[in-house]
């Protein structure tokens, strides 16, 4: 979590004097650096552990403040949306047990949570992109009230623009506008810290980039995202596309995302990474400054450096370098790994950071300079390759080798990492536990995102797209309780929908988006056949901005055909002559209880669905079938359930 007590710069002179501070912190780094002021002693680990919040029916709830005052703990702390909120965990030596240590910390950590909000209702779980988020959920109202989220928002716009697109292309596409950066909220991540030695920042900077794809691709947990099934790792390219200030040109300028890869190899020191932000990225947030920074390294003080900080947390490298303050006063250097996401459960977390942490101390084992061995342009390529197809792809390794991931996993990485953890005295233990569950992953294939997505193809013959988002959250929750690893999951199934609600039903859970319209000048013809190659008993009929216009009904089209027939004189119509002019809509925000309502008011058959003046969906006297059907199977199930207690 970045500083909370920033601004946005209003004034050229207040965007100055901030920007002066941010460059002497990068010479007074330099100066720490030449002059060993680093700890170097003991290496430490640490982890920031992102949540959900859903209600009893797996739904996004914006209630984190008030659990946060419940609570009333300092290691937990707000993030961008409501719904979200984040455990910032003890940093740890690296040493001992301290995977083990990390793991039941994180538990406790959770069940404190857990515990706290299940008191108003509300449950924690951890996962990459929740499966049941809606694009209603991402509206400015669930954004936090906390001035740097709002600061964060509007520096975004004003990059940027107001409305901009989000374009994903996997099993499904996704192409949706969106009016603020609060989209990013959908992901929730595990951030692992790192500890390193200045004198060694530099390579172990370039192994965190290069083993960054077989990580992430054993990790990955997000393939889903407004039910649509796109990247196994979709936090990956949501994240750089919500964040993304650059704007489309004619030009042939290169432009770098604030979310980014890098464009290179470390070569120099930390202060390189530093620098290339300062110069890349325009500063974002500023705060008053009241520290001498050279003052206070002439008087033996560890200065904060808190505008290179401020302006670090607004550049989203995967691998992003971090300074910081220990404990007993001296300054320090950390790696975080930003590549992973939340879950799929606490003991598949803690394995993935053993898995890279084992890597991190144990690579240079077998590769003493990795850049010499491997194109940087390779390594980058590995890692989106990793983001979209996930575990079982073909990467491009050292010296140009060509192979599958799981077999470079099972044949090379994973030995070095048992080396790596070996290295830094890791209990033997904490070794075999974490690294055997890599080793079955690895070998099952069964990753977070494969367990969604097979999950998702086994229910979507039985129910309808909301129940089958519901049914796999409930069982992610169910599973993440009991702290099983996720290949030793079963599918997601009806059964594990603890509780059915039509009250926190939305229309655009259940509306049709796969809509055939007409124009207002076609012929009545061209209905009727799209009626009945389809089996539909509604058309809409939208001009060319897809606005909606009117509404065409199997019934009049049969009115108008039988008088036709009748009549042969009667002279043809087109659609505009026969559509129904401004029909009952509704918006995709309502509930479907309001939708029956009008419908049963109104005694009509559909409703279509109207998003700022566009057409975005129907709802039919089809769809309520299938709530009620949904609905039907819930009072059955619900009987049985107390017949057998």
């Amino acid at each position: 979590m970045g500083d909370l007590r920033v601004r946005l710069a209003k004034t050229e002179t207040d965007l100055n004097t901030f920007t002066k501070h941010l460059l002497t912190d990068v010479q007074a780094l330099n100066r720490m650096l030449i002059d060993g002021w680093f700890e170097t002693d003991e290496i430490h680990i640490g982890a920031e552990q992102e949540m959900c919040l859903v209600d009893a029916h797996g739904k996004p709830s914006p209630t984190n403040l008030q659990i946060l005052e419940k609570l009333n703990n300092p290691s937990f702390t707000t993030e961008l949306a409501r719904f979200n909120i984040e455990a910032n965990l003890d940093p740890l030596p690296f040493k001992g047990n301290c995977l083990s240590q990390m793991e039941e910390n994180i538990c406790r950590m959770v069940d404190d949570l857990r515990r706290t909000a299940k008191e108003i209702d509300v449950y924690p779980i951890l996962t990459g992109i929740l499966p049941t988020i809606r694009k209603s959920d991402i509206t400015i109202e669930n954004l936090t009230p906390v001035p740097r989220y709002f600061s964060l928002i509007e520096a975004i716009n004003t990059l940027r623009g107001e409305y901009y697109e989000v374009r994903l292309e996997g099993q499904d596409e996704l192409n949706v506008k969106v009016d603020s950066a609060l989209i990013e909220a959908c992901n929730t991540s595990f951030q692992v810290h790192l500890q390193i030695k200045p004198e060694e920042f530099v390579s172990k900077y370039n192994i965190a980039q290069a083993i960054a794809a077989p990580v992430m691709a054993l990790g990955t947990n997000s393939p889903l995202l407004f039910g649509k099934r796109l990247w196994n790792e979709t936090r990956i390219a949501l994240f750089r596309q919500s964040i993304d200030t650059r704007f489309a040109s004619e030009h042939l300028r290169e432009r770098s995302p604030r979310v980014t890869f890098g464009s290179k190899w470390l070569s120099g020191s930390i202060t390189d990474l530093y620098k290339e932000d300062i110069v890349r990225f325009s500063v974002m947030f500023m705060a008053d400054i009241d520290e001498d920074v050279f003052d206070n390294i002439a008087k033996g003080i560890t200065p904060r450096l808190r505008a290179l900080n401020i302006h670090n947390s607004t550049v989203y490298r995967w691998n992003r370098p971090c300074y910081g303050i220990s404990p007993n006063g001296k300054p320090h250097l950390r790696i975080e790994n930003r590549v992973l996401p939340a879950g799929p459960s606490v003991v598949d977390e803690v394995a993935n950071s053993a898995f890279w942490f084992g890597l991190m101390n144990g690579l240079e084992t077998e590769y003493k300079d990795i850049t010499k061995v491997m194109d940087f342009d390779d390594a980058k390529s590995n890692f989106f390759i990793a983001a979209r197809a996930g575990l079982g792809a073909k990467y491009v390794w050292t010296n140009g080798k060509k192979i599958n991931d799981t077999e470079l996993i099972r044949k090379e990485l994973i030995p070095l990492a048992i080396e790596g953890l070996k290295r830094a005295n890791i209990d033997k233990a904490d070794i075999d536990k974490y690294i055997r569950i890599i080793e079955e992953r690895n070998e099952s294939g069964n990753t977070g995102s494969r367990w969604i997505l097979n999950s998702h193809s086994s229910l979507i013959k039985q129910t309808t797209r909301d129940e089958v988002n519901i049914a796999i959250t409930s069982a992610i929750m169910n599973n993440q309780e009991k702290n099983i690893p996720v290949n030793e999951w079963d599918l997601a199934s009806i059964h594990d929908i603890a509780d059915y609600g039509l009250d926190s039903l939305l229309v655009e859970e259940f509306m049709t988006t796969d809509l055939f319209t007409v124009k207002k000048s076609d012929i009545p013809e061209l209905s009727a056949d799209i009626m009945d190659w389809h089996k539909i008993r509604y058309i809409p009929v939208e001009n060319d901005k897809s606005e909606l216009i009117g509404l065409i009904s199997s019934r009049t089209l049969l009115r108008y055909f039988v008088q036709k027939y009748r009549n042969t004189h009667r002279k043809d119509q087109n659609i505009e002559e026969l559509m129904i002019h401004n029909p009952f809509t509704i918006s995709p925000q309502a509930s479907v209880n309001e939708a029956m309502k009008i419908m049963i008011d109104n005694k009509i058959g559909c409703l279509p669905v109207v998003n700022k003046g566009h057409l975005v969906g129907i709802i039919t006297e089809a769809n309520f079938l299938n709530i009620t059907s949904s609905l039907l199977k819930h009072l059955q199930k619900r009987k049985e359930s107390k017949k057998r207690k």
